[in-house]
């Protein structure tokens, strides 16, 4: 069976389920009151009775008084005042003659003794005991049906007349239930078709209405077969068979299916997407904003708040959803630049505007297009610029690629070198050995010579060593954890040589964990090699402050020495490879550093006063490292081009 037709029958069951309850509380709704107004009807005529029952004693009992006081004598007075009055008789003959469910009515004393009655069998004889009319009012349906409809029986309506506060006189009204199935049945019959009819009605009303209400689910269906034809889907109808093909509810429901499955397919994908975007605005130093057509920030970059004063400066989280006057105040620089930017509507490409502080960002505002052809527009991509950091990344990557290329050349110089060195100290200590004849030397004054040339091959066989670990692939084993936790590490490596050398180490650091994925081993060394260097700046001694905090999506550690300074020349070419100015330095250990911050995808600059009578003399180290993104996790391993874990520079 179709799932349509499944649905229309059960619709239709249930309509007709709920008719015939609906029939049955209405039917015994009106057996109910059928049987209220026959027990007033009847006890309007039972009071009647009544009436002339306590009439006819009165006019008997003045008419002839009892003998005496006695109770038989007062009974006896009663029962003949009661026989002897034709109204009473009347008034109780015409009541069974013309009520249509009364049997018989009779006139009981306080024992049960029928005195009188339309009934002349009972007359003098107990009243036979019958259930009460007015009891059956508030009975159960079943038991009025059982009791109106079942074994004949007769019901008893009375009224009692009492003497001294009990009852002396008892009327009975006795109706039977046959007389009232009688009176009920045409009724009854008339209501049970009503309900059969209006119970057929509602089946096929229902049946309409299901009907009609799923004929929609074609013209639904066809285009939700169009929506996956679409996105490049068969036919659904080519994948059902036999009647679920033409079964609309399956089909719409199959579709849905579908539909649901490529919604959360590319709901799986622009969540990735989104993340990848948020990963990628996060690690950008450019602030980027993009506004709705009707100017609200819908995407803001963590950068953004770095070119905002306070109070306007915050999270890029509370700027989504504000309005562009709102981000930038228009009593700032930048915030009046931007408001007449996109006042203007025009593009603006790289605008520079000089902040309060003395920075000097670069402007780009960009529209985008809504794609129809109208020329409408559907929002503006803002971006900030800080050209002091353009030109210090600039920097950067030409750092990064003379450290490259030199990678490159020492590769392969090492290699080419390493053989002929070898070889000439196998020769070397062959020549040694025909100088020695018999325990003396054959040449006066050669082996000198050869002890030279032995020590020169050796300090070339180290330098050639140091070009191969330099350039050696190293393996990185990033590991999340708090930045504070490697500074302290680094703190007990040196402790003792700093204190040997009369350099006091400070650190501060935020109370809160700075959390970052590095390798542990690799950036202890960079640390350690700035340590050190601050060392050997402060031949007499001195204090170095170790500042790590969070600089917007950084990590940041700044290594501050009171030393001699670097020259403002030589700042520029402090992280060649080979370059120092000390007399024992290797000129490797900045350029090392400087590869694991890359390495790490962070990066590193120094400020510097070589200028005796400064305040500010002294070198400034700041390494910046991304905070750590995404789930943690340990034993991650990257192989990358550096250098490996030898040596501790010292400062160039």
């Amino acid at each position: 069976m179709r799932l349509k037709t499944k649905l229309v029958v059960s619709a239709t069951g249930l309509t007709f389920a709920i008719v015939l309850i609906l029939s049955a509380l209405f039917v015994s709704e009106l057996l109910r009151q059928r049987i209220e107004q026959t027990a007033a009807a009847n006890d309007v005529l039972a009071h009647e009775v009544w009436l002339m029952t306590r009439q006819a004693v009165e006019m008997g009992l003045r008419a002839n008084p009892p003998i005496d006081r006695s109770e038989e004598a007062l009974h006896e007075a009663v029962v003949d005042a009661l026989r002897s009055q034709a109204a009473l008789a009347d008034v109780m003959n015409t009541v069974v003659r013309y009520s249509p469910t009364v049997q018989d009515v009779s006139v009981t004393d306080a024992h049960g003794l029928t005195l009188v009655s339309t009934d002349p069998d009972a007359v003098n004889q107990p009243a036979v005991f019958r259930f009460s009319l007015s009891g059956l009012e508030s009975s159960s349906v079943p038991h009025q049906m059982n009791v109106v409809f079942g074994k004949p029986r007769v019901l008893d309506i009375s009224q009692s007349l009492d003497r001294n506060g009990a009852p002396f006189l008892v009327v009975h009204v006795g109706v039977r239930s046959t007389f009232l199935k009688n009176s009920y049945e045409p009724w009854l019959r008339a209501a049970l078709i009503f309900a059969l009819l209006a119970a057929v009605a509602a089946m096929v009303a229902a049946g309409l209405l299901a009907n009609l209400a799923l004929r929609p689910l074609e013209a639904i269906s066809a285009r939700l077969e169009s929506l996956t034809l679409a996105n490049g889907e068969a036919s659904p109808r080519t994948l059902e068979a036999g009647a679920e093909r033409n079964d609309a509810v399956v089909r719409v429901t199959r579709t849905i299916d579908r539909l649901g499955e490529q919604m959360r397919t590319k709901e799986a994908g622009y969540t990735a997407l989104q993340a990848n975007l948020n990963q990628m605005l996060d690690t950008l130093r450019d602030g980027v904003l993009l506004f709705t057509a009707d100017g609200r920030a819908a995407m803001v970059s963590d950068a953004v708040a770095f070119f905002l004063p306070a109070p306007e400066g915050r999270g890029h989280e509370e700027m989504v959803g504000k309005r562009l006057d709102e981000i930038f105040a228009p009593d700032t620089a930048l915030g009046a630049a931007v408001l007449e930017a996109f006042a203007e509507g025009a593009q603006v490409s790289a605008q520079s505007v000089v902040l309060e502080d003395g920075r000097q960002v670069q402007i780009s505002l960009d529209r985008i297009d809504d794609g129809l052809g109208g020329g409408g527009n559907m929002g503006t991509l803002l971006t900030l610029r800080d050209a002091e950091s353009a030109a210090q990344l600039g920097q950067e990557l030409e750092v990064a690629r003379r450290l490259a290329a030199i990678g490159r050349l020492t590769a392969g110089v090492g290699h080419e070198v390493k053989n002929p060195i070898n070889a000439m100290v196998v020769h070397l200590e062959l020549l040694r050995g025909k100088l020695m004849v018999g325990g003396t030397e054959a040449f006066g004054g050669a082996s000198r010579h050869v002890e030279i040339l032995a020590g020169e091959m050796q300090r070339l066989d180290r330098v050639v060593q140091t070009l191969a670990d330099f350039s050696r692939p190293m393996e990185l084993h990033l590991r999340e954890q708090d930045l504070k936790q490697v500074v302290g590490l680094v703190m007990d490596l040196a402790a003792a040589e700093m204190e040997e050398n009369g350099v006091q180490v400070m650190v501060a650091a935020p109370v809160e964990a700075v959390m970052v994925r590095v390798d542990t081993q690799l950036m202890q060394q960079a640390l350690l090699n700035l340590l050190l260097n601050a060392m050997q700046a402060m031949p007499g001694g001195g204090e170095v402050l170790v500042r790590v905090h969070r600089e917007h999506q950084f990590a940041v550690v700044e290594v501050i020495d009171e030393g001699e300074g670097i020259p403002a020349e030589l700042l520029p070419r402090i992280f060649e490879l080979y370059f120092t100015t000390k007399a024992k330095g290797s000129g490797i250990g900045l350029a090392m550093t400087y590869r694991i911050l890359q390495l790490h995808g962070g990066a590193m600059d120094v400020r510097s006063s070589a200028d005796a009578s400064s305040p500010e003399r002294g070198t400034t180290f700041t390494l910046r490292l991304p905070m750590a993104v995404g789930p943690v996790g340990e034993g991650r391993k990257i192989v990358a081009a550096g250098a490996s874990h030898k040596g501790m520079g010292e400062r160039a």
